[in-house]
């Protein structure tokens, strides 16, 4: 099978230490990665702009509160603020006549100084008082965005972006925004990847499963969340940025509202807490369900005769799609990134029952 185990032996720290220690690991990932590369080219501009652009983009953002939640488990229910920082700081930065590649940058260390700063003031509690402390920022952030002419010029004001270029490369062609996005993701995928094999992702492991032990062996946990904080925000920057200039190509204070953190926090709880996969599964079931569920109770309704009321066809796909996701939590609550990791398990030793569990 593709999975088979079965003779490999590790004789190194080097070679146990591979990101992908099975050749099939690796040939998958490739392949993902073709194909990614291959589908703007051969699908209609609908589907890139309006499935790919934004799956890779709520991936990225997915990651960066996944490596804070997941890795250091530290709630937060203000990233939405975090991205809109992000966005309007380097969308500001543009119009200033900066280099995109230095507004962008701009954004991620604006968003680094707010969500430490905030972090700074929420670490000194924990659990359900932190998701009350982050919540109180995306209250604050939303507030100033909104009251702030020189921010947002007002709350129901839209700012347009300049166009983007980068190294030189117009990035105002959909073709080349989604290449550019898509280089952003693999970079911080990688990045998120080898942490976990560094001396700060085990540390950030031991404050994430007991802050006072950690500290007991010598790490000190308020530092390394603090950490946390910064590179989850400026993460969180680095995606406001790409959503300004190369998604919507305009922002409004509408668009970083505290319904965008919950989504975010879907995301990484469906996906799996701590998983790098499961973010990319849990943003694509979050974008994606709801639009398939709509167009299948639609599809439904006319091929079957059903006299279903619009009132109805709007809301029974919002119904399906939260039993969905409650469906999927109580098959695995740790999220569909262990669905995979079941079977891939399985297949490990296939035809055979003894699979790790």
């Amino acid at each position: 099978m593709f999975y088979r185990r079965a003779g490999i032996r590790h004789t190194s720290y080097r070679s146990e230490r591979r990101l992908w220690r099975l050749p099939f690991d690796r040939g998958l990932v490739v392949a993902v990665l073709i194909v990614l590369l291959i589908l703007p080219l051969v699908v209609d501009r609908l589907y890139l702009v309006g499935y790919l652009l934004p799956w890779v983009i709520w991936s990225t953002a997915a990651l960066g509160l996944n490596f804070l939640m997941g890795g250091a488990g530290q709630v937060h229910l203000g990233y939405g603020a975090i991205i809109a920082i992000g966005a309007y700081a380097s969308a500001h930065a543009a119009r200033f006549g900066v280099p995109f590649e230095i507004a962008m940058v701009a954004g991620g260390l604006a968003s680094a100084v707010v969500g430490s700063a905030f972090g700074a003031t929420a670490l000194r509690v924990k659990g359900l008082y932190l998701a009350m402390a982050t919540l109180a920022m995306q209250s604050i952030v939303d507030f100033v965005i909104i009251h702030v002419p020189a921010i947002s010029g007002g709350g129901q004001a839209t700012l347009r972006v300049p166009p983007a270029r980068f190294l030189g490369i117009d990035l105002t062609e959909d073709v080349r925004s989604y290449y550019f996005v898509l280089l952003v993701g693999i970079v911080v995928t990688l990045f998120v990847l080898n942490v976990g094999r560094s001396s700060f992702g085990r540390a950030l492991a031991a404050v994430r499963e007991k802050d006072y032990a950690a500290a007991v062996i010598g790490v000190d946990s308020f530092r390394f969340k603090l950490l946390a904080f910064w590179v989850s925000s400026f993460i969180g920057g680095i995606v406001g940025a790409l959503l300004a200039f190369c998604y919507y190509r305009a922002i409004s204070p509408d668009q970083f509202h505290l319904d965008l953190s919950i989504q975010l926090v879907a995301m990484v709880i469906v996906g799996g807490l701590g998983s790098i996969l499961g973010s990319f599964f849990g943003a694509a079931l979050i974008l994606f369900a709801p639009i398939l569920l709509n167009q299948a109770v639609g599809a439904l309704a006319v091929s079957s005769g059903l006299g279903i009321s619009a009132d109805l066809r709007a809301h029974l796909p919002l119904l399906l799609y939260g039993a969905m996701i409650m469906g999927f939590l109580l098959i695995e609550p740790l999220g569909l990134a262990k669905i995979y990791d079941n079977i891939r398990n399985y297949l490990l030793v296939w035809p055979f029952r003894h699979a790790p569990r």
